[in-house]
């Protein structure tokens, strides 16, 4: 009965407008938007003295275990509207022994596979989908590399939502087929994800679909914003010295950044903020460059490839933003090659029993580098985003066999 109370009674409300992200231009709340008037990402604008006034730690202490608990900080304003399949608090995940191992203090996995459609991409997309259902939108499209578009079709599919949905024609096959059975039309193309974008940018202009795709709309940073309410929480109304978070489109680092300067504006933590790192892969690493280059933007990364696909994103339409709240956070941006991914993957696995998606993995290789290298202090708290269940992806083939009906070596096995 306490669940069905959170999702059902009466919220508060505390949006105010929406403000583009680059000029600070405001836009109406309660209306249907893509990008500002400066085809720039949209943020939620919120009367933060009036949720600290409504909201205590106590208070929220005593709801349930999912990220609606925080409904003063999120967009949906009818409880009517939330669509739900069950989120739940993502663990986190201490890793003691690789931590004894590479003589630091304290590893921490926030295991974002725990979520609805087995990664962290429920978050944005039940935000994106409760507020689609709120003003009345019938038909959303994005490009996917896989796990979006699987959030997408689950939660549009609940709330009566027609959805269409494009993917590299690389893109995992269980991802393709789970986007499918869940109620989605999908199609692979013959390209990288920007260029899955480009076709449904057409499709919008063409025929009117909704354009969900990652800070092209603006409620999908609300929902990956809880992930850094929930870890605030976890630690308990503090935060760890440093995040390393796997960055393709930047959508949950931004949110993070956003999360912490709304709790600090309620009074629920101080000043003191993580260094934020951008990882990404050797083979598709737009936003390290420009961080390098000292630039604003990223420009595009041409032939990228990886094995880590829901970071291969050429060109984030948010990179001013992931750059900003890097650089403002005393953090970096740093690659890490498939090989340390792929090392790293099997390293968590066979030491901890933690099975990471490819881009999860990608933060623990580029810990352990910042390890060596000094950029990471072997006394601080790290906490690393593992953005998806590790059964989402290809696994090494076993061929390993046993016969019964001969005699067995037992000391040998």
């Amino acid at each position: 009965m306490q669940h069905d109370d959170n999702l059902t009674r009466d919220r508060p409300t505390f949006v105010t407008h929406l403000e583009c992200s680059a000029t600070g231009e405001r836009h109406a709340a309660d209306e249907v938007h893509n990008l500002s008037r400066a085809g720039k990402p949209l943020l939620v604008r919120y009367d933060l003295a009036g949720v600290r006034q409504a909201l205590t730690k106590e208070g929220l202490a005593r709801r349930p275990p999912d990220f609606w608990r925080y409904r003063e900080l999120l967009p949906v304003r009818r409880a009517e509207d939330v669509v739900s399949l069950g989120e739940t608090m993502t663990p986190l995940v201490a890793m003691p022994r690789l931590a004894a191992r590479h003589g630091c203090a304290e590893i921490l996995v926030k295991d974002e596979g725990r979520l609805p459609t087995g990664s962290f991409k429920a978050r944005g997309l039940a935000l994106a989908v409760s507020m689609a259902k709120a003003l009345g939108i019938r038909h959303m499209a994005m490009p996917t590399n896989g796990n979006a578009g699987a959030a997408l079709a689950a939660y549009a599919s609940r709330a009566g939502i027609k959805t269409t949905i494009f993917c590299p024609d690389d893109t995992p096959e269980v991802n393709v087929s789970e986007i499918d059975l869940q109620g989605a039309r999908v199609y692979r193309v013959n390209g990288l994800i920007d260029d899955c974008g480009r076709i449904v940018g057409e499709g919008k202009a063409r025929v009117g679909w909704f354009d969900v795709s990652t800070l092209k709309e603006p409620y999908r940073i609300e929902g990956k914003k809880t992930m850094g309410l929930e870890l605030a929480e976890q630690l308990g109304w503090d935060v760890p010295d440093v995040i390393f978070y796997p960055t393709g489109g930047g959508t949950g680092l931004i949110g993070m950044w956003k999360a912490f300067a709304e709790l600090e504006a309620i009074g629920f933590i101080g000043c003191k903020r993580p260094r934020m790192v951008a990882v990404q892969a050797a083979g598709c690493a737009p936003v390290v460059r420009a961080f390098d280059e000292g630039v604003e933007h990223a420009s595009r990364w041409e032939n990228a490839t990886t094995i880590a696909s829901g970071i291969r994103v050429p060109q984030a339409i948010g990179d001013f933003l992931i750059l900003r709240a890097v650089r403002e956070s005393g953090g970096f941006a740093m690659a890490v090659d498939d090989a340390a991914i792929s090392s790293a993957l099997k390293e968590a696995a066979r030491w901890e029993g933690l099975l990471l998606c490819p881009e999860g993995a990608a933060t623990y290789a580029a810990l352990k580098q910042s390890l060596a290298d000094g950029r990471v202090g072997r006394h601080e708290r790290a906490v690393l985003f593992n953005c998806a269940t590790g059964l989402k992806y290809p696994l090494p083939p076993i061929t390993r066999t046993l016969d019964r009906t001969k005699p067995i070596d037992f000391a040998g096995l």
